[in-house]
């Protein structure tokens, strides 16, 4: 008999109920969010770590924390808007700013990111954008890690059927045969990110590489978005429209921003120290 795991967990831990003002409801706490903002405090505490490090002002840490944190949770739902789910959305934009009903896009979140800092390298810091990228790529992987997590926990992003011994029978997702054992593609991901910020601590605190501008960012790229790539093979599509793609939207997305990352690292070793 194949052995596998049956996953039934509640993606909600409690909830509180409300009656205030005439309102009569209930506000939910959920595992997808507390491991949201737990990966967040993580990596404020350790980007204030490195500033400490480098002598660089705490002052601004606070900006880049909410740069980062409106940058992700914006450019994450309008990834998910543009990349999976345009036709939906151009028929119901009111749809878009309702969150809470799931949809967010990784791709879409270090869209938003990069964007966010560019605009915090110029008003605040004042040093490169590389500079700044180098830094906030050491947290974000480990926020990574943690909003994967989340993903197991809410029984979303499942992969393809298995026969593997570590197989999970995820009960509670939204598909036909819930009850079918498939990969923990959540889980291999989580991981992947988890060694990712490993590597990249290792980089960080023990080497010389922060620098030489974009060599911990492009490592981040080439190292989280290959682990994406391979990834998605062994996951089940997100969207429609995906059925009969050679590469799913999540790998056709994945591609840029691992050349991106060859090409920062290969040339972070061309430069000077920083």
């Amino acid at each position: 008999m194949l052995l596998s795991i049956l996953w039934d967990v509640d993606p909600e831990i409690f909830n509180i109920p409300i009656n205030l003002w005439g309102y009569n409801g209930a506000i939910s706490v959920r595992w997808y969010g507390l491991l949201f903002a737990l990966g967040f405090l993580l990596g404020y505490y350790l980007v204030e770590k490195m500033f400490k490090k480098e002598g660089i002002p705490l002052e601004w840490l606070e900006k880049l924390f909410m740069y980062t944190l409106i940058a992700t949770v914006i450019g994450a739902r309008l990834g998910h808007v543009f990349f999976y789910g345009w036709d939906f959305y151009s028929q119901h934009p009111w749809e878009i700013i309702k969150i809470w009903h799931g949809g967010l896009a990784s791709h879409g979140a270090t869209i938003g990111i990069l964007v966010a800092l560019y605009y915090y390298s110029k008003k605040v810091s004042k040093k490169s954008m590389l500079w700044v990228l180098d830094r906030v790529a050491i947290p974000v992987a480990l926020a990574g890690f943690f909003i994967r997590t989340g993903n197991f926990m809410n029984s979303e992003i499942i992969g393809t059927q298995t026969d593997l011994p570590w197989g999970v029978q995820f009960v509670r997702a939204s598909i036909v045969d819930p009850l079918t054992v498939r990969h923990p593609a959540q889980l291999y991901e989580a991981f992947c990110y988890l060694a990712s910020f490993g590597i990249l601590m290792f980089m960080y605190w023990k080497t010389n590489a922060k620098e030489f501008s974009g060599r911990l960012i492009g490592v981040f790229f080439m190292l989280i978005f290959t682990a994406r790539f391979f990834i998605e093979f062994i996951k089940e599509n997100q969207e429609a429209f995906e059925e009969g793609m050679s590469l799913n939207m999540g790998q056709l997305l994945s591609i840029p921003f691992v050349l991106l990352g060859a090409y920062l690292a290969y040339n972070s070793f061309k430069k000077q120290s920083v």
